[in-house]
C-alpha cells in the first residue's frame, strides 16, 4: 500500500513540477500584460523539439541544452514584438485570440519544420531505476524536479536582486506608476515572454526523455500549466508553483487509484472547481497579482 502511493506520488511530483514551469509561464506574462499567452505550451514543445534537432545534428546535449532554450527564448520574444505590441490598446480576448492563433501557427510551423512523429531525448544519467521504500523512480525524475527547483530559486533572486525583474514587478504592481518613474513598458513585455519562453523550453526539455515529444507535444503540457496558474491564483508565481504540484499529483492519483481515462480530465475538473467556489484561486488576491 505504501510503495503504491509512492509510486504515484513520485509520478504526481515528476508531472507537477513541470506544470509548475508551465504554469509560471503563464504569470510572468499576465503580470506584465494581463494577457493569458495560450500559445505557452508550443514553448514546451519548440524547446524540447529544438534540443532533439540539434543532438541528431551531433552536438552533445550540454550545448544543445542552451542553444535550444535561446532558440525558444527568440521566438517568445518574436511573438510579442510582431503579435502583442501591434495590437497596441486592443481589448484583453483580442490578445488572447492573438495568441491562440499564434499556437496554432507554432504547431503548424513546426509540422513542417519537424514531423509528426514522437521524439524522444537521451536520458540525462542513465535509465536505471532507483528504489525508494519499494516504489521506483527514474533518475530522469530527478533531474525534472530539481531542475525545476533551481529555475524557481533563480526566478526569485532575478525578480528580488535584479533591476529587470524588479522593473517587472513594478509593472504588475501598477503599469501607469511604472511608466510615471520611467520603466520602459515595451522592453519588459518583449523580456517577459522571452523568460515565459524559456521557463516552457526547460521544462519540455527536461521531460522529454521521459514522455517524449512532438509537434503537438504542448497541447495539454500548456493547457495543464493554465490550470496549474489559475489554481495558485494568476499572476502569484508561488501559487503556480503550488498549483502545479497539486495538478500533478491529483492527476497521478486519479489515473492510479480510478482510471487512466481520466488523467487528463484532472486538471479541468481542478479548473471547474476553482472558478465556481476559489475564483482567485489558493494565493490569488483580489486587484492587482503578484509575481
Amino acid at each position: 500500500m505504501t510503495s503504491t502511493f509512492l509510486q504515484f506520488l513520485f509520478s504526481g511530483l515528476t508531472l507537477g513540477a513541470i506544470y509548475a514551469l508551465a504554469g509560471l509561464g503563464f504569470s510572468i506574462i499576465y503580470n506584465a500584460s494581463h494577457v493569458i499567452n495560450f500559445a505557452q505550451g508550443e514553448f514546451l514543445m519548440i524547446g524540447a523539439m529544438a534540443t532533439v534537432s540539434l543532438v541528431g545534428l551531433g552536438l552533445p546535449l550540454e550545448l544543445a541544452i542552451p542553444l535550444a532554450v535561446a532558440v525558444t527564448a527568440a521566438v517568445g520574444m518574436a511573438l510579442a514584438r510582431f503579435a502583442v505590441v501591434p495590437a497596441g490598446d486592443a481589448s484583453v480576448v483580442t490578445v488572447i485570440i492573438i495568441t491562440i492563433g499564434a499556437s496554432i501557427l507554432l504547431r503548424g510551423v513546426a509540422q513542417v519544420v519537424w514531423d509528426k512523429e514522437f521524439h524522444a531525448l537521451p536520458a540525462f544519467s542513465g535509465t536505471v531505476p532507483i528504489s525508494v521504500l519499494g516504489a521506483t523512480m527514474l533518475p530522469q525524475s530527478l533531474w525534472v524536479m530539481g531542475v525545476s527547483l533551481a529555475v524557481i530559486l533563480a526566478l526569485g533572486w532575478f525578480f528580488g536582486r535584479t533591476m529587470a525583474g524588479k522593473a517587472m514587478l513594478a509593472v504588475s504592481y501598477s503599469r501607469l506608476g511604472a511608466q510615471l518613474v520611467g520603466v520602459p513598458i515595451r522592453r519588459v513585455l518583449l523580456t517577459s515572454f522571452a523568460l515565459s519562453a524559456a521557463l516552457g523550453a526547460v521544462g519540455g526539455i527536461v521531460v522529454a526523455p521521459i514522455t517524449f515529444t512532438s509537434y503537438e507535444a504542448g497541447i495539454m503540457l500548456g493547457l495543464k500549466g493554465f490550470s496549474a496558474a489559475v489554481l495558485g491564483g494568476l499572476g502569484n508565481g508561488l501559487g503556480a508553483v503550488l498549483g502545479g504540484l497539486v495538478v500533478g499529483i491529483a492527476e497521478a492519483m486519479s489515473a492510479g487509484y480510478l482510471s487512466s481515462a481520466y488523467k487528463d480530465a484532472t486538471a479541468f475538473v481542478i479548473i471547474l472547481v476553482v472558478l465556481f467556489f476559489l475564483p482567485n484561486g489558493l494565493l490569488g488576491h483580489k486587484g492587482s497579482e503578484r509575481v
